[in-house]
């Protein structure tokens, strides 16, 4: 039982400020004797605004701002067949919106998680993470012969993409790969516009595919971490903003979350459909369909392989076993793990990266959290993170190599070794 709370910036407040908004709260003794303000004085003084038709014609309106190919949109968006479902969230009605006003016709949503339902009652999880939701958009997009499946999350800022493979099976894309796509596409058409800025940036969270750095340095646009949470890219959005230094270009993070445009300061699975849809279409006039050019782009730059797993710790000895976990690693870090030697260990407790081979340290520019990074030799990855809003501890991990199979091969064994560390750990 929580809240969001926004700043006029429109992104979630960062530890500063949220830190100091607590600190009122928590300055409060009975939270019965605060006063309460009449709304209808708040309505006339603006203290409390309704949000309403204006705002949601404004919002549509700056969405078709971030087509590059609206004309082609407008002749042969009929030529692509959509298959949309919002899994019984807030997204229906923003998504098909955007999408019709564009110039798509042919967008089909599954009728049965259409609406609003509290009790998500057609899927185990309203999540477009897991396969098992896109099931109804599987149906519906092999009756309609659909090119894209596209599924948002019940509120409406993360999407997920399911598209053709070769042997024309629909195959549901990672936040990575979904992410890797739609940058790959606005910088390669940005570029070809002549809109590209020298002084571009990417933005992604320090778990996200290291993918996302290699194309958008391939671009010659500098690449951001920051920590997991969309509100710190949107603390750099702001920043860069402000100073100059930077314009942003595309935000995103593993968990199919990203951000198009900096209209929106959170991440946005409208803005997102709306850009799968036209580089859908874009592709499909070149005879491509997205699995190809996601093959394409990892002959280009490499296949990178994702992936994450969970251990589950309730209650007061739960915490405390987290907190063992981290600290071991932090305390004893592996000198290697499946043969290939740890190289950099970067702790965000404290702020530091360390060179295991030489011991020498740099500051980490990022604000503190209890969150633990290990980079290989060979460039791949794992790290431990505490969730911040379940009882769990999450590893992620990240390889690349020239050989799909041979990067298949390594996730797995780089998963299993770091998981049966853990597992001793535990026992």
């Amino acid at each position: 039982n929580g809240f969001k709370v926004y700043g006029e910036d429109g992104g979630q407040f960062p530890p500063s400020p949220s830190r100091e908004l607590m600190e009122k709260v928590e300055g409060v003794k009975n939270e019965l004797t605060i006063p309460i303000a009449d709304e209808n004085d708040m309505k006339a003084n603006r203290k409390l605004i309704i949000v309403g038709e204006d705002i949601d014609k404004a919002y549509n309106d700056e969405l078709q701002t971030i087509c590059l190919h609206p004309q082609l949109i407008q002749e042969k968006g009929s030529e692509i067949s959509i298959v949309f479902t919002p899994l019984h969230g807030t997204a229906n009605i923003p998504v098909t919106r955007a999408l019709q006003t564009s110039g798509f016709t042919k967008v089909t949503v599954v009728k049965e998680q259409a609406l609003p339902d509290p009790e998500f009652s057609t899927v185990k999880s309203p999540n477009p993470e897991e396969k098992e939701a896109f099931q109804m958009a599987m149906n519906v997009g092999e009756s309609k012969d659909a090119d894209l499946l596209i599924a948002t999350d019940p509120d409406a800022d993360r999407l997920g993409l399911a598209v053709k493979d070769m042997d024309n099976r629909y195959q549901v894309l990672t936040g990575n790969q979904t992410g890797a796509l739609l940058l790959n596409y606005l910088l390669a058409e940005r570029k070809h516009k002549g809109i590209l800025p020298k002084n571009g940036v990417v933005l992604k969270t320090i778990v996200t595919s290291e993918l996302g750095r290699k194309i958008a340095e391939d671009y010659g646009l500098h690449v951001v971490d920051t920590l997991t949470g969309f509100k710190f890219i949107a603390e750099k959005i702001k920043e860069y903003n402000k100073n100059g230094s930077y314009t942003f270009q595309f935000g995103y993070e593993e968990s199919y979350g990203c951000l198009i445009s900096d209209f929106v300061r959170d991440k946005d699975a409208v803005q997102a459909a709306l850009t799968a849809s036209e580089m859908a279409l874009w592709y499909k006039q070149q005879g491509k369909h997205l699995y190809e050019v996601l093959e394409e782009i990892y002959q280009k730059y490499g296949y990178y392989q994702e992936d994450l797993s969970s251990v589950t710790l309730t209650g007061k000895d739960g915490i405390q076993k987290m907190q063992d976990i981290i600290q071991e690693f932090r305390s004893h870090p592996p000198k290697a793990i499946s043969g290939k030697k740890i190289k950099v260990m970067e702790d965000y407790h404290t702020s530091e990266r360390t060179f295991l081979v030489n011991g020498n340290v740099e500051k980490i520019e990022l604000p503190v959290s209890d969150v633990l990074k290990f980079i290989r030799e060979d460039e791949s990855w794992f790290c431990i993170r505490p969730s911040g809003t379940e009882p769990k501890i999450k590893f992620y991990f990240g390889v690349q190599d020239a050989n799909r199979k041979l990067a298949e091969e390594a996730i797995l064994q780089l998963k299993m070794d770091v998981m049966t560390k853990v597992q001793r750990y535990l026992n």
